[in-house]
Order: structure tokens, then C-alpha cells, then sequence
């Protein structure tokens, strides 16, 4: 049964979910427009053999909003977590945002890293300075009733309609601010060659047939990085979600091995 705890960080709350167990702690971070529930299914999956702990990132989830959504706010953030659960060293595990949050942490504090799961993580995007998430900025963050949000947000609302929140004064709000993740996804665009490469733990690059990682950038990774393998899955981008079991077996069967 999971438990949903948080700290304070400079007045500011990050939430997290503990899922528990007795096993070794996985921490598992989400990506952009997402949040820690989203890996209870992992969690359940993994079985007692993990004990795996989802923070809902800055300005996300049950988090509050922060000020910048800077590179080192977010790992920041990942090591304030770790230091408020007494976790000297763990697994990381994440996914898009959250791989490259995990990958850079690893190679800032290698000494507290002991496998790294990378999913849909690229080492450079965003060269050609394209942002995807300009849909954003054109979505309301809230609404006085939840059926106004719904509208207000037309043809995303699928995508978000059973995570909305209410506030206490009644109203209705996204679980992020979309013109601040627009700024995130601005934030982690870049080349992070160095910064995959700089580690030196086990490490499993999960990659989708439908994801965001080209081939020849996928091969490169595991090529340009020792201890790296790789593990195709047939789903898209949101390869935990989509292919939960695929997904599950391919980290189940990693950890196994560190």
C-alpha cells in the first residue's frame, strides 16, 4: 500500500509516493506533464523484491510550483529527496524528463547511484530548437468548475481529464502549469553527451519502436557509454504505460542482474 509523504524544500512542498516493501529502494521519476501514481502499476509489478519511491517533480502532481525549472533545480530536488528518506545509495529510474534528470544526477553523484534505468531518455534533443509542447500554451490552468477546465482545454482534455484537481476554494486546475512546462521542456532541450556518458554504473536504456530516440542515436548510447545496455519495447514514447508488462519484465530482469 502506498503512502504519500513530502518535504519542504525552501518553503516550497515536494510530494512523493513510497510505495514500500522490504526491498532495495528504486526511485522512479516521470516525465513532463506527469506525476509519481503513474508508476504504481511498476511498483505492483516489481513485487516486495523493490521498494520503489515516485516524487511528483517540481511544479507537478501534488508538488508545488517553483520558481525556475532549471537543470540543477530538478536534481537539487532529487537529492533533497534522498538525503529526507536517509538514502545513501540507490537505483534511479525515469522516464523522459525524469531519464535525463536521473542520468545527470548519476554523473553529478555517481557514489549515490547503483543502476540506472533510462526510458526514452535521449542524449541531445532539441538541436533544431523546436519546442512540442507549443500546444501548451494555449491551454487554461484552471477553471471555475471542472466541466469549464474540460472545455477550456478541447481536444488535450482526454489526455488529462482523470487527473485534474480540485482547489480548495472549489475550483479546478491542471496538476501543472502549462506555460511552466513549456519552460521545462525549453530547459531540457541540449546536448548531455557529457553528462551520459560520465557515469560509470549498470545502466538499461529502454527505448520505444514508436519513441523518440532515433536508431542510430540509441546505438550510440549503449556504444558510447560501458555498461549500457538496451531493450526494445513495441509502444510509444510513454513506454510504462503503454506496455506496462514489457516494460516491467525488461527492468525486473536488469535489476536482477546488479
Amino acid at each position: 500500500m502506498e503512502n504519500r509523504a513530502e518535504l519542504t524544500i525552501d518553503g516550497r512542498r515536494l510530494s512523493y509516493l513510497d510505495f514500500g516493501g522490504p526491498g532495495r529502494p528504486l526511485v522512479a521519476l516521470h516525465g513532463h506533464l506527469s506525476e509519481g501514481a503513474t508508476f504504481a502499476r511498476l511498483a505492483a509489478d516489481l513485487g516486495p523484491g523493490r521498494r520503489l519511491i515516485a516524487p511528483d517533480q517540481r511544479g507537478q502532481g501534488e508538488s508545488d510550483r517553483a520558481a525556475d525549472y532549471s537543470r540543477e533545480g530538478y536534481l537539487a530536488d532529487l537529492e533533497a529527496l534522498l538525503d529526507h528518506l536517509n538514502l545513501d545509495r540507490v537505483a534511479l529510474l525515469g522516464h523522459s524528463l525524469g531519464a535525463i534528470n536521473a542520468y545527470q544526477f548519476a554523473a553529478r553523484h555517481p557514489g549515490r547511484v547503483s543502476a540506472l534505468v533510462n526510458a526514452e531518455g535521449p542524449a541531445e534533443l532539441g538541436l533544431d530548437g523546436k519546442n512540442p509542447f507549443g500546444f501548451l500554451l494555449s491551454l487554461p490552468h484552471s477553471a471555475p468548475t471542472r466541466d469549464a477546465l474540460i472545455t477550456g482545454l478541447g481536444q488535450a482534455a482526454p489526455f488529462f481529464a482523470d487527473r485534474l484537481r480540485e482547489n480548495p476554494d472549489g475550483t479546478w486546475r491542471l496538476p501543472f502549469h502549462p506555460k511552466e512546462m513549456y519552460e521545462s521542456e525549453e530547459h531540457v532541450h541540449g546536448d548531455h553527451w557529457a553528462d551520459w556518458t560520465k557515469s560509470g554504473c549498470p545502466a538499461l536504456l529502454v527505448h520505444a519502436t514508436r519513441g523518440v530516440i532515433p536508431a542510430e542515436q540509441v546505438r550510440a548510447m549503449v556504444d558510447r557509454r560501458p555498461g549500457t545496455t538496451a531493450a526494445q519495447v513495441d509502444a510509444d514514447h510513454l513506454v510504462y504505460t503503454s506496455a506496462p508488462e514489457a516494460f516491467a519484465a525488461a527492468v525486473r530482469d536488469f535489476l536482477a542482474t546488479v
